[in-house]
Parts: C-alpha cells; sequence; structure tokens
C-alpha cells in the first residue's frame, strides 16, 4: 500500500512506516525545522515517512483555539515540504469540498476520527485519488471500520490507510483495545496506531484537552508488538508552547531515541 505512495523513501525496509509532524501548520519557519529533524532521523533509519500536518483545526474545545494560518498558506508549506525534502505529505480535511483543494498539495488525505462516518466526505476523499487515511472513530468497534473501507473501494479507490487512536472511555479519557490492529489488518489495509492523540483527555473543564505522553513510548511498544504496521505522532520542539495539541505531543527530541528502541521490538517479532 504504502508503496503507492509518492514519493516515500525506504518503502523496501522491514520497518514500520512512520506518520510524523506538528499537529497543525503553526508558520513556515518551525515547519520546515520539524520536517528537516524528522527527515533525518527516519532516513537514518531506513523508516518510510509521511510528514504530517494539518493545514487547519476545524475540532476544537474553545472558539478562542487556535485553527490555522490560512488554508492556502498552510497547505502551501506543506507542498513546499515535500519539494524540498522529496517526501509525501498527509493532512486532514473536514467537508467534502475540500477534499479536491487538499488534494492539489498532499499525497495523502486523512478523514479525522469523528468524521469517519461521514459518507459523502469519504467519497469525496476517494475521487481524489489519494491514498486515504481514515481515523477510527473514538465511538467505534475496530470491526465496524469496515464499511468505512468499503466507502472508499467501492468508490473506486483501493489505497486505503486506517489509524487507531484509541476509544472513549468515560467523559475524559481514551482507552487502547489492542484487539482492534489484527481486526482491521484482515480488511486487507494497513493499520496505523496513533501513539498521542490516543493519549489524550479531552473535554476539560478548563477546555483545554489535557494529555499522557509520558505513556506514549508505552502505546507504540505494544501497537508495533501486536502487528501495526505504521505509527503516527505528533512531534514538536516545544510541546508546551505548541498552537494546538501540546498536551500528548512528542517532544521532537526524544523521537530518534524512541525510533531506535520500536525498531529492536520491530526485529523482534519478525
Amino acid at each position: 500500500m504504502i508503496n503507492n505512495i509518492p514519493r516515500i523513501r525506504h518503502s523496501q525496509s522491514s520497518n514500520f512506516f512512520l506518520m510524523a509532524g506538528p499537529c497543525v501548520v503553526e508558520g513556515e519557519e518551525i515547519v520546515l525545522r520539524i520536517a528537516e529533524r524528522v527527515v533525518a532521523i527516519a532516513d537514518k533509519l531506513q523508516i518510510p515517512l509521511i510528514f504530517k500536518g494539518s493545514y487547519r483545526k476545524a475540532n476544537r474545545s474553545r472558539l478562542d483555539s487556535f485553527t490555522g494560518i490560512g488554508d492556502e498558506k498552510a497547505l502551501k508549506i506543506l507542498a513546499k515540504v515535500s519539494r524540498e525534502f522529496d517526501i509525501p505529505c498527509v493532512t486532514d480535511i473536514h467537508e467534502s469540498d475540500e477534499a479536491a483543494m487538499a488534494a492539489e498539495f498532499v499525497d495523502v488525505l486523512q478523514i479525522p476520527a469523528f468524521l469517519c462516518r461521514q459518507t459523502d466526505l469519504l467519497i469525496a476523499a476517494a475521487k481524489t485519488g489519494k491514498v486515504v487515511n481514515i481515523k477510527k472513530g473514538q465511538f467505534l468497534s475496530a470491526g465496524s471500520m469496515k464499511w468505512a473501507v468499503d466507502k472508499i473501494t467501492e468508490s473506486g479507490n483501493p489505497n486505503v490507510i486506517l489509524t487507531d487512536r484509541g476509544n472513549t472511555f468515560g467523559y475524559q479519557d481514551i482507552i487502547v483495545d489492542y484487539r482492534g490492529i489484527p481486526e482491521m489488518r484482515a480488511f486487507g489495509v494497513p493499520v496505523v496506531m496513533d501513539c498521542t492523540h490516543s493519549l489524550q483527555q479531552p473535554n476539560q473543564a478548563s477546555g483545554v484537552t489535557g494529555g499522557k505522553p509520558a505513556l506514549i513510548e508505552t502505546i507504540a511498544k505494544a501497537a508495533i508488538a501486536v502487528g501495526a504496521d505504521g505509527l503516527f505522532f505528533e512531534t514538536h520542539p516545544d510541546p508546551a508552547n505548541a498552537k494546538s495539541d501540546g498536551a500528548n505531543m512528542l517532544n521532537l527530541d526524544l523521537l530518534e531515541g524512541l525510533m531506535t528502541k520500536l525498531i529492536r521490538v520491530r526485529e523482534a517479532i519478525l
């Protein structure tokens, strides 16, 4: 599947593939700086990489939360990352009319978890011909994601990735049911574990989502151990001052060490 993504490197590696980058495009300088570090690490360790960045954050707790720097401006920055580092990029889309627009700039379109049942959105993404990464809704079983996959493939696009990001547990916590990874892999598509969003603590009274970033390594190791094809991380050089999701983001300085450990886990199970 990932062999179909333009510019992806190390696709013949036995390693998992990586989707990583900042939560949201905050500006050109910071995004290029993060991309340079992530690309260098992925190349050193021969990990296939898809750079991640949201051009706009549509789902925020509070009206005054940062949502983006402007759609076209942010998408052009992602396109610049692709050109300068010769790597593919992935970004979220939120409404059907955004699919064709975003597809002009990136290689993979991502369907946010809350929107994974939106038929018109899935069909619009499928019709672009791009790879479509569907995040499993926190409110859905792994088995029910078969129907989301079918909406893409029956629209004429066989290029689907599924990403698990945990299940809602009470009002303010998320847990990961690792049975879902092999269950979704049985659909014949690559399955990714979102190792940062699965540690969110949403719906806090403050209106700011919390998180447990100390458990990122635990989530990632367990995902590799049960057969995840890829891992998803939001990463930033200064999570405390990131404009979105800083509470559950991986510090960029920790990325290489963590990837090195995860490669050893992968080698142990092959």
